[in-house]
């Protein structure tokens, strides 16, 4: 019977074969309307447009996007290396004007076109047009990656074919970026080729455990599973999350660990979250790819303007590290091509419209003046042929509350005369108060209480909690700025607040906390938070009164307090000093203010919850290991908790 149905079928294909192979007269062709091969017409642009594919020193080669303003000679070359498709990042909008198709993510428009530079932008390996193998943020050539090519060495030979085959460069080619594009513009000071005469790190990368994008102090950053599965789950970003719920808390509650989200999702196929899962302490792993402890160590001999974002939701650390690392580290002659500017954003808002963040108003539009005023002449001094002077000075930063910029010789200096902060304790005192004297004499009951519910944890905004997103409905880019008032009406967070401020508080560098705090589970997270109230009505703006406007704030995952390498169970009900710094700032606590710290346990879903019960792994945290915990802040004498604030001035 088998053989019989394999006879007919052979027969049925015979029958076939002439209408498959050869024309039938009695349906003759329509011609085509689609030429064989279209040639896009020119006429009138400004620009042109070339795809290359570069060739890099082991044979793998990277899509490439040059666009050349029309009749351009001698000009530099700006640079942005990306993992988010070049073609997309060139081609924002269709038009013959090379600066409209500009527009958007990663392009200081004006920067760019009215400097005449000649603007590139590529694929790195493995994502979009270009060959080879993706692994985020490659590290670099070493125990990490035993290859011979990493980022640095691909920058490299990029410079070298670009100064080679473009004529109608000057040979002097400058390196930008935001975020990935940030970390990828660092790399290139790795043995940096001779042509590379500046780079702009913008809101970069840096140490993704640390304080960037992953953990921050041990606490996973459980909203970014969406962006690992989407970044790595496919060359071009085809594989898109499907959210389950319109509340994000909703979602990532019924999940339970985030390691049980992310084998729902099927990200054990995903290379990268394995390496997140595997590493969940600050072991070499992370260490030896930090970019600040990478740079550290070489000679900074390329001009380096590193841009940070005060409000930046997303890689508050990474900037700031690096500036601290070269710095110290680097000899005073390198020191000289170090240039800082720090400035009232979110995540790359300094490209964007920057007159105001949410509900916080600038008085100017922060993000033109960075780029007309700071970044146009440090790129044109490097950059083009006759070098025109720039009168920067190495730090340019702006000073939130009084709505100035300063100019300053280094970071933090405090003023531009250059008097430097002053480390002063601000302690947290009975009955919600904040104040700057130490507590006097020993208390009976010296400490306030909370219980923490891991099945009921703290919000990181108001809900409903939207996923990250930037348009539409999206506010991401300004949770860091949202009204923290309905957080200090919790049960579950405590709130500590100075009386109304007769003088300003100037604020200038990286808050301190030593919490002393006890737990009666085995572990547990402390998230503490430094914020300006204003006065009950705002004239002006009526929307601001009684605003509470977090100017700094970060978690800290309580199994790391003896170490960040090895987690350790934390001892009940017995109380412990935390101590770790808050993101920068430069902000002035305006008269007729007031100062307040909060203090929580949980920042869901914006970090994953702590079980408060030690696991060696909480990615692998069974429902049963979570449990309520009460949890005790100390504030007596000799058990006194306190963020030591860099103070600039103050008079109480």
């Amino acid at each position: 019977m088998r053989k019989n149905a394999c006879l007919f079928a052979a027969a049925m294909s015979l029958c076939l074969c002439p209408l498959l192979t050869a024309q039938n007269p009695q349906y003759p062709d329509y011609p085509s309307e689609t030429p064989a091969r279209f040639v896009p017409p020119t006429a009138g642009m400004d620009y042109e447009s070339r795809d290359v594919m570069i060739p890099m020193r082991d044979g793998v080669k990277l899509h490439t996007v040059i666009l050349v303003p029309k009749g351009a000679k001698h000009a530099g070359i700006l640079l942005t290396r990306t993992p988010y498709d070049a073609t997309a990042l060139t081609s924002n909008t269709q038009s013959v004007h090379m600066g409209v198709r500009l527009w958007g993510y990663d392009n200081a428009t004006e920067t760019i076109v009215e400097g005449g530079y000649i603007r590139v932008v590529q694929d790195i390996r493995g994502k979009y047009g270009s060959e080879g193998d993706y692994v985020m943020n490659r590290p670099m050539h070493g125990p990490l990656n035993p290859t011979p090519v990493d980022e640095s060495t691909d920058t490299y030979d990029t410079i070298d074919w670009l100064v080679k085959n473009v004529p109608e460069s000057n040979g002097k080619v400058g390196v930008l970026g935001i975020s990935y594009d940030g970390f990828l513009s660092l790399t290139p000071l790795v043995h940096p080729h001779p042509a590379l005469k500046c780079v702009v790190p913008m809101n970069p990368m840096v140490d993704g455990w640390r304080g960037d994008d992953w953990f921050h102090n041990g606490a996973f950053r459980e909203l970014n599973i969406p962006y690992i599965y989407e970044q790595t789950a496919s060359r071009t970003n085809e594989y898109h999350w499907q959210s389950s719920s319109f509340d994000d808390y909703d979602m990532y509650l019924r999940a339970g660990s985030a390691g049980e989200l992310a084998k729902e999702r099927g990200m054990d196929q995903i290379g990268f979250w394995k390496k997140v899962a595997e590493h969940p302490a600050y072991d070499s792993f992370w260490s030896d790819q930090a970019m600040d402890r990478v740079l550290a160590k070489e000679p900074l001999t390329v001009p380096t303007m590193l841009v940070a974002s005060l409000w930046d939701q997303e890689d508050i650390y990474g900037a700031m590290a690096v500036y601290r690392a070269l710095e110290k580290d680097q000899a005073e002659s390198a020191k000289k091509n170090l240039y800082l500017v720090l400035g009232p954003w979110h995540h790359g808002q300094e490209i964007e419209d920057a007159s105001s963040l949410g509900a916080i108003r600038f008085g100017s539009d922060t993000g033109y003046y960075f780029r007309m005023q700071i970044l146009a002449p440090f790129l044109a001094h490097y950059l083009k042929d006759d070098a025109p002077a720039m009168h920067l000075p190495p730090v340019m930063a702006f000073v939130t509350g009084e709505n100035r910029w300063e100019k300053l010789e280094s970071w933090p200096s405090g003023c531009e005369q250059g008097c430097k902060p002053k480390e002063t304790p601000l302690y947290l005192e009975a009955d919600g108060k904040l104040g700057f004297a130490a507590p006097a004499v020993e208390a009976s009951a010296g400490f306030d209480e909370y219980v923490s519910d891991p099945a009921k944890p703290v919000p990181f905004r108001v809900r409903p909690d939207l996923p990250v997103g930037y348009t539409g409905i999206y506010t991401w880019p300004r949770w860091l700025v949202d009204d923290q008032r309905e957080f200090s009406g919790r049960t579950d967070v405590l709130s500590y607040s100075t009386d109304v401020l007769k003088e300003p508080v100037e604020v200038s560098g990286e808050p301190t906390v030593h919490l002393v705090a006890s737990t009666s589970g085995t572990d547990s997270d402390w998230v503490v938070k430094l914020i300006d109230v204003y006065p009950d009505e705002v004239a002006g703006q009526q929307e601001m009164g009684g605003y509470q406007l977090a100017v700094s704030m970060d978690i800290f995952r309580g199994r790391y307090r003896e170490g960040l390498s090895e987690p350790k169970a934390i001892e009940p009900n017995k109380p412990l000093t935390y101590q770790f710094a808050l993101p920068t700032t430069n902000h002035v606590f305006l008269p007729g203010h007031r100062i307040m710290v909060q203090v929580q346990s949980s920042w869901f879903p914006l970090y994953d919850r702590n079980p408060q019960t030690f696991v060696p792994n909480i990615f692998f945290a069974k429902s049963g290991d979570y449990q309520k915990a009460t949890q005790r802040v100390y504030h007596a004498a000799g058990e006194a908790s306190f963020i030591d604030l860099p103070l600039v001035s103050v008079k109480q």
